[in-house]
């Protein structure tokens, strides 16, 4: 009997990767010379990114900086879940998080687009924030990949686990 072949579907940003990218956004701010005077700063705030400038454009900028490092990183945006600037003292602040595993919405979608659109005999199953899809074909499972990439979601997906 043949067995069934199976793939997980994830949301996961690399840690070390965000954390170089807003080093490298840090990095640049400090040296670029239309923030010179502006006590323009990027840092983790626990699990938070917290921007500050003294101006809402300033702050925007900074923003664009660490949104420019994480493409360049190999992060999507998708992941960026930034708030708008708003003014805190003599300085504005933008709060961002990076968004991390499927949520129950996203989860659904993703089974919903795959029963509509896959082979009959593709099985999806949510596990927490993972979705694992299995099919005794290989080159079902490869359609899928292909039908969600294709798709524009609202999250970053990767594709764990092959067998």
């Amino acid at each position: 009997m043949a067995s069934d072949s199976s793939f997980d579907i994830v949301s996961k940003v690399d840690r070390q990767e965000a954390d170089n990218a807003l080093n490298q956004a840090a990095k640049e701010i400090s040296q670029r010379y239309d923030f010179r005077g502006t006590d323009a700063s990027i840092e983790w705030s626990g699990e938070k990114v917290m921007m500050k400038a003294i101006s809402e454009d300033r702050v925007k900028a900074v923003l664009d900086v660490f949104q420019s490092k994480l493409v360049k990183r190999g992060i999507s945006l998708k992941s960026l879940e930034d708030g708008e600037p708003y003014p805190s003292g003599k300085e504005y602040r933008i709060e961002a998080t990076i968004k991390e595993g499927l949520d129950q919405e996203n989860a659904k979608k993703v089974t919903k687009i795959i029963r509509d659109e896959a082979a009959k005999g593709v099985k999806t199953q949510i596990q927490g924030e993972e979705v694992r899809v299995t099919s005794k074909s290989r080159d079902d499972l490869q359609d899928i990949i292909a039908l969600l990439k294709g798709k524009d979601l609202e999250v970053d997906l990767q594709f764990v686990n092959y067998r």
